[in-house]
């Protein structure tokens, strides 16, 4: 499978899962972990629109602000830096991660409003949770949040109220993503291999 070269200026909804399926998270420690990574060698390579992590995958919406070489290379030592990490932790040895990252090139702002909606709400999708806005471990909160505070990984947050117009049309549709199940079909993934 050729890969998607990232390149600058590009919007690419990036994704992997376990090995096997298996967890790449077993705590909320890992899971906080993985997003100081995230801040420690992504921030200045890439904007993040959206993220969210399950027991055993990770959706993020991005756009390149650097060139493809050294994105590939962070996100490489984001994943070797955190595979090393668990394998340590739990005492387990060999690969984490299926071979390589998935990335997929956004083409339409329509497509990058619905992958942001589908992002926030897997939680709530995959039932790990009652209501995606409560879940800590995705981009939803910090997006509609009016504190100051310190975050694990800043978003774009600006860029993304105005893709959606404005705080309550985010919240709105994001709402109607779960109510009347927006069609986003147009996504180019294979949703039965990130349930695992």
């Amino acid at each position: 499978m050729k890969l998607e070269k990232l390149e600058k200026d590009g919007y690419y909804h990036i994704y992997n899962r376990g090995i096997n399926s298996g967890h790449i998270f077993r705590s909320n420690e890992n899971k906080s972990y993985f997003l100081r990574l995230i801040n420690k060698y992504l921030s200045d390579k890439v904007s993040i629109l959206a993220y969210c992590l399950m027991d055993n995958h990770y959706h993020m919406a991005i756009q390149v602000i650097e060139e493809d070489k050294k994105v590939v290379q962070s996100f490489s030592n984001l994943f070797n830096a955190y595979a090393k990490a668990f394998n340590k932790m739990y005492n387990r040895t060999g690969s984490l991660f299926e071979k390589h990252f998935k990335r997929i090139r956004v083409q339409d702002t329509l497509y990058l409003r619905n992958l942001i909606i589908y992002i926030n709400t897997n939680p709530e999708y995959h039932r790990v949770i009652k209501d995606y806005k409560t879940y800590e471990y995705s981009s939803y909160q910090n997006t509609v949040s009016n504190s100051n505070g310190p975050v694990l990984v800043p978003i774009a947050k600006e860029e993304v109220i105005n893709l959606f117009e404005d705080i309550e049309n985010f919240e709105y549709l994001h709402q109607q993503k779960r109510n009347l199940d927006l069609d986003l079909t147009s996504l180019d993934l294979d949703w039965q291999d990130l349930q695992g």
